[in-house]
């Protein structure tokens, strides 16, 4: 039997399936304006560009 020593492959999610999860229900106004319609993310990403987001400095 082989050993398999390739990392699982960490899903990615667009745009309308994270407004659309359950996850992130307190957040889709935001997601909707901070994510793009054309590209993928996975959790961590997403969880990633709301934290640097919410520690932004307002103007």
């Amino acid at each position: 039997m082989a050993n398999n020593t390739e990392p699982a492959a960490v899903p990615k999610f667009t745009k309308d399936q994270l407004l659309g999860s359950k996850r992130y229900t307190g957040r889709r106004d935001l997601l909707g304006v901070l994510l793009d319609g054309g590209k993928s993310y996975t959790r961590d990403e997403v969880d990633e560009i709301i934290k640097k987001f919410m520690e932004g400095k307002v103007k």
